[in-house]
């Protein structure tokens, strides 16, 4: 396992092969990621603790927020631009496809580089 710190808290990456990758992935109260997209990575995240809020855009469609809490899940489907903000410390598992890459980041709240996927 290969544990990746962020200034939000870090993620455990469990497993990555061809065919998923898996994380364990622990966030701080008052952090929030990368207002962040993929396009091709599709993303189930499940919230094993904790309270989330979380902003998302599917193109052509209006930005929601919605605040999820233990026991509830989400899907992140390419190109949903989106961005997690925590409420209380959280930990999440999040199952997705392999392209662990495949990440734009349009906005950050710590100075990390404004990155657009590559291919």
């Amino acid at each position: 396992m290969k544990i990746i710190e962020k200034p939000w808290g870090k993620e455990v990456l469990v497993a990555c092969n061809d065919r998923y990758a898996l994380k364990d992935i622990y966030m701080i109260k008052g952090t929030r990621s990368s207002l962040q997209s993929h396009q091709r990575k599709l993303e189930t995240i499940f919230v094993l603790s904790g309270v989330l809020s979380l902003e998302r855009q599917v193109p052509g469609e209006e930005a929601t927020v919605d605040v999820f809490t233990a026991g509830q899940s989400y899907d992140i489907e390419p190109g949903t631009i989106h961005r997690v903000t925590v409420i209380e410390d959280a930990r999440l598992i999040e199952a997705s496809t392999p392209e662990l890459d495949d990440v734009t980041r349009h906005a950050d709240d710590y100075d990390r580089e404004i990155v657009r996927a590559t291919r």
